[in-house]
């Protein structure tokens, strides 16, 4: 179903909730730490976050241009009746779950829930089917 997005030469995206106001900058600041060089799609410095049109943004397709307003994740996915990757761990408290907990397990179940929602999401923008998806560990 998906695969005809992804087909698509040169009209690829990355997509994420809240992705240009954290995930990205904070990917592209850790590569620079890491001394890692920029792929083109994150050579983003000096650009705006309304400038960022590869990038998929659920939380900036729910302002409708209302630029001051958050929205969580967790609330769209209630409003739509997708299920919560908050059920467990948020993002909030990943660190603690590596750091103190060492559960990379735990934290793989969160990201995959979170990733699904957020695709979940994006489809009902889109007035496309959602994605069934069942997750083979038994904590998700």
């Amino acid at each position: 179903m998906l695969s005809k997005y992804f087909q698509r030469r040169g009209q690829q995206y990355v997509c994420g909730h809240n992705i240009k106001e954290f995930d990205m900058p904070y990917i592209c600041r850790r590569m620079i730490v890491q001394g890692l060089p920029l792929p083109a799609p994150l050579q983003i410095y000096g650009k705006k976050p309304w400038e960022l049109h590869h990038f998929l943004d659920t939380m900036t397709l729910w302002k409708f241009g209302d630029y001051k307003a958050y929205t969580s994740l967790k609330l769209l996915c209630g409003l739509f009746g997708i299920p919560t990757p908050k059920d467990d761990i948020d993002g909030s408290q990943v660190g603690r779950s590596y750091w103190e907990d060492g559960d990379l397990d735990r934290i793989e179940v969160y990201c995959k829930k979170d990733v699904f929602a957020t695709a979940q999401v994006l489809l009902r923008f889109m007035l496309e089917d959602p994605l069934a998806l069942i997750f083979e560990s038994a904590d998700a």
